[in-house]
């Protein structure tokens, strides 16, 4: 994992990165993205392709997302949001399926994180857990049962 900045030491060019997107795509804005690593590495088990102060990029089974630095977006629609403070994440349930919840639970308690529900069985077939990351995002990782 590298901590630069520069763009030109990334792992690969932003437009080789972007040429990988396809479908849904999911970009959360973090105040401090270095700090959040922790949580999407051990509470949800993803393989971190990169990160440094402006970006990260995560991926678990097959899928991948980003985190972005709020000062990345100072010049985005989203910017006038961010500055004024308001709760990041609400309203959004990001599901991790195959993610085991209880080992999720485990790192989150490591981590200080805290745990809206702890792993449970659903009646619908699965077994979950209700977790927040450094934001405020809600993660929900869950396998079948």
């Amino acid at each position: 994992m590298t901590t630069k900045s520069n763009h030109d030491d990334w792992w690969m060019s932003t437009g080789d990165y972007a040429k990988r997107m396809k479908g849904l795509s999911v970009n959360l804005l973090y105040r401090d993205v270095m700090a959040a690593v922790p949580f999407h590495t051990e509470v949800l088990g993803a393989t971190l392709e990169f990160a440094n102060a402006d970006f990260a990029s995560f991926e678990f089974d097959g899928f991948t997302w980003m985190l972005h630095a709020d000062h990345t977006y100072d010049k985005h629609p989203l910017h006038r949001m961010l500055s004024a403070g308001l709760d990041r994440g609400v309203g959004a349930e990001l599901r991790l399926h195959g993610r085991a919840p209880d080992a999720a639970c485990e790192a989150a308690d490591r981590l200080g994180c805290k745990i809206l529900e702890r792993a449970t069985s659903k009646g619908h077939g699965t077994r979950e857990a209700f977790i927040f990351d450094t934001e405020g995002y809600l993660w929900v990782p869950d396998v079948l049962i």
